[in-house]
């Protein structure tokens, strides 16, 4: 399994933590396909709290963090 966690604004329509089957995603591109999330979209991107870029491969039991540009001032 792959856990994969969305923050802020990318958890709007989708919701916050799922599991999904490791054959079923291999990269963070596919979990990103998955959940009909843009590149563009993501701003911090870890895998096991490590900065990865969306390429990185995925095995079973990594932890997926997606994070938006976050606004402010």
């Amino acid at each position: 399994m792959i856990e994969v966690r969305l923050f802020a604004g990318l958890r709007e329509g989708r919701g916050k933590v799922f599991e999904l089957e490791t054959g079923s995603v291999n990269t963070v591109l596919d979990v990103m396909a998955h959940f009909s999330i843009r590149r563009e979209e993501v701003n911090i991107l870890l895998v096991n709290g490590f900065h990865q870029k969306p390429e990185f491969e995925l095995k079973d039991g990594d932890v997926v963090s997606l994070f938006p540009a976050v606004g402010g001032g």
